[in-house]
Parts: structure tokens; sequence; C-alpha cells
């Protein structure tokens, strides 16, 4: 196969792929291997007639679709490799005409990743983000910490607000009882918001084996359609009240829950993690307003191909999430009273924002010859192996070559980001009139 570049104007590349009689003829050879079972010619069991008597029987061109097809999906991707082309879209092909014992050429026009000129990516002014942290700061972090080393202890009292109660329950509309609106020895913590609205605050002052309707209404956009708006009752039987117990702040306390012996060395600790914390949280919103100001600075064409792209993966991104919350995405846009088409357009935009974000940082990593070190992949593949449970070479082996390609790619645009915050110019925030007025 011989490729050649036609031209690569306005967005797009018009190629040609020529391929040699001797080409043409091997791949028929293997198209005919390949589905001459699919062929009864009298004679012959199926399957052991010979090229040429299928040929006559169904046609001199019966192998030719098959053949070319095969050729195009094989050295494709070669051509466009070769001609160090982006395509962003599929390929338009016309085929000269197609003579047995002669060879072709494919005629191929195809849309290309546009060339992009970024301007004033260096010396963005971007204002600070302090990562002040304070003691509440770290109050918090022992509150938390304490927290997760509670235990729940049975207390002989009325439940109230933050407590747990233990209960069964069985759940009516009418004098009919609903599916999914019963549970034995459920735990339920008041207060959570777990429930529909209304019912947690009625169990506040139960007791252990009270009895008590628990008279609530569905909302309207409730998931359950036969549910939804209605009112319904609960009969509910309380087991058990407890409450979450927790330890004291002492040297005890940090002996048991961190390396330290005393409390004093763990908030040490608690203020070195969180100023980390923070220093990231407030370099990353730096990171943000910075990229915003270079969205700012640059008109550039986007492709609308490319934002179809994004929202077809922002949907399949909606769909992965919905999944995890054991919700369906056709389920989530009736609730809200939307179609697929309009949750399309109304992300669209947003899609649009991410691709040129995108493509601009792209040119920054050409414009700056940006590169992803070998460390830094091996880093990135450990890192992986570690997410997963897997070893570093089999992570190599999963990925394949297109997909390291990518990684490489994503690893070079966190470069760029980082070589643009680099040479970014830092100001302090400047108040807003209130600000100045306190």
């Amino acid at each position: 196969m011989d490729a050649k570049l036609i031209s690569k104007e306005n967005g797009e590349a018009k190629l040609t792929m020529e391929f040699s009689a001797d080409e043409f003829e091997q791949a028929q050879i293997k198209a005919y291997q390949r589905t001459k079972d699919r062929y009864q010619v009298d004679g012959f069991r199926k399957g052991k007639a010979p090229r040429s008597i299928i040929e006559k029987r169904y046609g001199e061109n019966v192998f030719t679709e098959d053949a070319i097809n095969d050729l195009f999906n094989a050295e494709y991707p070669k051509a466009v490799q070769e001609l160090e082309l982006q395509i962003i879209d599929q390929p338009r092909i016309e085929f000269s005409e197609i003579k047995k014992g002669e060879g072709f050429t494919a005629t191929i026009t195809v849309a290309i990743y546009p060339d992009v000129e970024v301007k004033d990516y260096k010396g963005i002014e971007v204002e600070k983000v302090e990562a002040e942290v304070t003691d509440e700061d770290i109050d918090n972090e022992l509150s938390m910490l304490q927290r997760r080393n509670s235990r729940m202890i049975t207390v002989d009292r009325e439940a109230k607000d933050g407590d747990t109660v233990i209960l069964d329950y069985k759940g009516f509309v009418g004098e009919e009882q609903f599916e999914g609106g019963t549970a034995e020895a459920y735990a339920l913590k008041l207060g959570s918001g777990s429930f529909i609205p209304g019912f947690e605050d009625q169990l506040i002052g139960t007791k252990k084996d009270e009895e008590k309707d628990v008279v609530v209404t569905f909302p309207e956009e409730y998931h359950a359609p036969d549910l939804a708006g209605k009112e319904a009752v609960f009969k509910c039987k309380i087991h058990e009240v407890k409450e979450e117990e927790m330890p004291e702040l002492d040297d005890e306390f940090a002996k048991d829950t961190s390396e330290y012996d005393t409390l004093d060395e763990l908030k040490v600790s608690l203020r070195e993690d969180v100023e980390k914390r923070k220093t990231a949280q407030a370099e990353s919103q730096m990171k943000d307003k910075m990229l915003q100001s270079l969205f700012d600075a640059n008109d550039i064409t986007v492709p609308d191909v490319m934002v179809d792209d994004e929202v077809d993966s922002m949907v399949r991104e909606s769909e992965q999430q919905l999944a995890m919350q054991g919700i369906q995405l056709e389920q989530y846009l009736q609730m809200v009273g939307q179609d697929i088409a309009g949750f399309r357009k109304d992300i669209r935009e947003e899609a649009h924002r991410r691709v040129k974000s995108r493509m601009l940082v792209s040119a920054v990593v050409e414009a700056e010859d940006i590169q992803a070190t070998e460390e830094e992949m091996n880093e990135q593949i450990e890192l992986m192996a570690t997410q997963y449970q897997m070893e570093a070479d089999q992570i190599r082996e999963m990925l394949g070559v297109q997909n390291m390609g990518y990684l490489e790619s994503d690893i070079k645009m966190r470069n760029a980001i980082q070589f643009m915050y680099d040479n970014a110019v830092f100001v302090e925030k400047k108040e807003t009139e209130e600000e100045t007025e306190e």
C-alpha cells in the first residue's frame, strides 16, 4: 500500500491509498478462505467448493467487498500514522473502478484535529488562594477521628436526634402493603435524612418495644411513580435505641488511634496533614483560575464532531455515576421531567468548554515541546497497578500501544498545566467593595 497526502486545509485532510494488484489478489484469497463456508454449491460439501467455482456461481466479485474492507481496515490506521494525521471523525471514501486482476485506489477525505495557535499562556495573572490552617480545622479533624473510633451503646431512654434506632417497619398505602416498604431490624440514624421527609422526626421520643404508626407523604418526584405524591402509613416496632459514645481526647486516645504517644504530637501531625491538603486544594483552585484565563484569552474554532464525542462521553459518565446509586439514566430523566435529547442539549455547553480547554492545553504541549518522561510513565503505571491490585507488566499489557499513547498524552497535558502554573504571575486577592467597607 502506498499512502500519499493530497491536501490538508480547512480542518480536513485528503489522502490516497494505492493498493497493487497482488495486494488485492491476496486479500481476495484470504476473504475466500474466511467466508467459503457461507456458500453452498451443488456437488461440493459446504466450505469445500473451489474459489473459481464459487465466483462462477455467485459472480466474479463475490469476494471483492470483503477483500476491500479487509485491506482498508488493516492499512488505513497505518496510513494515518505514516502521514502523521490526527483524525477526529470517520472518513469519507471513494474507490476507483474495481477490475479483476488490477489494483485500485481509495481516495479519503477526513476531518482532522485543527491547528491551534495559543497565545498569552505565559505570565497569566492569577489571584493567590491562601492555604490557612486554623485551630478549628484541627478540632474538626480530631472530631472526625473521634467519630471513627466511637462505639454504639444501647440506652434505656427515649430516642433523640442523632440516635440510632433498630426497628421493623411495614409500609401501607390505604389498606394495601406496598412492595419495597418492609424491613426487619433496620438500623436508622435519626436526623440522617436517609428516609422520606418527616419519617425520622416522628420516631424521636420513641422507646424500646414501642409501636408507632408513622404517617408520611411521598414526594411528587419520587422515583416509584405508583407511590409519588401518595400518603403512606409505616407501622413501626422499635427494638433498641442506641447512642454514639465518643472516646475521651487524651494521650490514651492518641496511642490507640495513631503512632503517637501524646495528644499534642497527634495534633502536630494532623496540622501537617491539613496543611498539605489545603495547599493542594489552593493550588488546584489557582490552576482552575489560570485555565479560565487561558480559555477567555483564546478564541478558537472547536469542531462540532469533537463536542459531539464529548457529549457522548459525558452521557456515559452520568450513566456510570447513576448506576453506582442503583438508578438508570432513563429513570433519573423521568424523575426530573426531561428526555435524553434535552439532557444532551443542556450539557453541550460544558462539553464545548472541556474540549476547548483540552485543545488549548494541547497547543501549549506542542508549542513548548513538553514531554512525558519514562519515570513519569512508570510512576503512573505503578499507581494503576496498586489501584487495581495487579502487576505493572499486566497493566502495560492491558493498556496496549494505543492506550499507552493516551496515558502519555495525559501526562504531557498535566505537565503543560504545571508549566503554565510555574510561569504564572501571582497577585494578592483584590478586595470587593463589601470587604473594603468591612
